[in-house]
């Protein structure tokens, strides 16, 4: 039992050490890297040999309430898809969430005629206070 196991892991070794390709390192041509700062502000950007690049700022935006400031980022990256397409992303963060933009980014298909009518139809018409109820005593 012990020559049938040390045989099968040694088949398994040989299989997988004959299946990895050999990989060569990917210099990076562009590093630089500002921060964090005393105000929280930072940026960095890098660039490698085979084209892949990114960079991101960002700053702290401060609020009377120094627990609800908020970390503000801006940043992008481009690299060339495995297929030969070029991708190109930008993103901004913050308060409002993450909004990447970018072409290769699936969109929603247009609304519906009547349905972007009703939008524009409410958003003609005021804003109804809410109603005020008497407290229960």
């Amino acid at each position: 039992m012990m020559k049938l196991t040390i045989a099968v892991v040694s088949c398994m070794l040989v299989s997988l050490a004959s299946c990895q390709q050999p990989t060569t390192p990917i210099p990076i041509v562009r590093y630089e890297n500002d921060g964090v700062n005393f105000d929280g502000s930072y940026k960095w950007a890098y660039e490698t040999g085979n084209g892949i690049q990114a960079q991101e700022t960002g700053y702290v935006q401060p609020a009377q309430d120094p627990s609800q400031s908020a970390l503000n980022v801006e940043g992008g990256y481009s690299y060339t898809a495995p297929d030969g397409t070029p991708i190109s992303l930008t993103y901004v963060a913050g308060p409002q969430g993450f909004v990447p933009v970018g072409s290769h980014l699936p969109t929603p298909p247009p609304l519906p005629p009547a349905i972007a009518k009703l939008l524009q139809f409410l958003a003609t018409q005021p804003t109804t206070p809410e109603p005020i109820y008497p407290k229960k005593k």
